[in-house]
């Protein structure tokens, strides 16, 4: 009998002779599922693997537009892009002409303009104005 326990979960094999010589039979019990029967013809090792489930629905809110028309309107005059420059929620960073320091320059406006504090790690995930748009929303929410 083999049994393992952790973060995954519970696993447990009872491995039975069979009548015959060359066959045997692994009952396999995962906690909180039906025993599963296993034969396995001669060999002394059978191995598996259990895998999570692939995630199959994200909820995700969208920012409401005001948040991303004032990031827009940021970006913009962080960036001194002309009036009739289209900056959309799409917009990425690079594209616009940004380097790292006008991405830092950017994410400081943010803070400022929406009274937030934005961690380097997630300012590092900030690619485009509905990425940086999602971010405030979900700060905000958090106060």
């Amino acid at each position: 009998m083999a049994a393992t326990a952790g973060a995954s979960p519970l696993i447990s094999m009872h491995s039975r002779p069979s009548h015959s010589f060359q066959h045997g039979l692994t009952t396999l019990r995962v906690s909180g599922l039906k025993p599963v029967s296993l034969c396995y013809y001669g060999r002394s090792n059978l191995s598996f693997r259990m895998r999570p489930p692939p995630v199959r629905l994200q909820v995700s809110c969208a920012p409401k537009p005001e948040t991303v028309e004032k990031v827009c309107n940021i970006v913009k005059k962080q960036l001194a892009l002309p009036d009739d420059s289209t900056v959309t929620g799409e917009s990425k960073f690079a594209a616009l002409g940004a380097d790292s320091l006008d991405t830092v320059e950017i994410v400081m406006g943010l803070e400022e303009e929406f009274g937030i504090s934005v961690e380097e790690e997630s300012a590092q995930s900030i690619a485009t104005v509905q990425d940086a748009a999602d971010l405030i929303e979900k700060l905000i929410e958090k106060k």
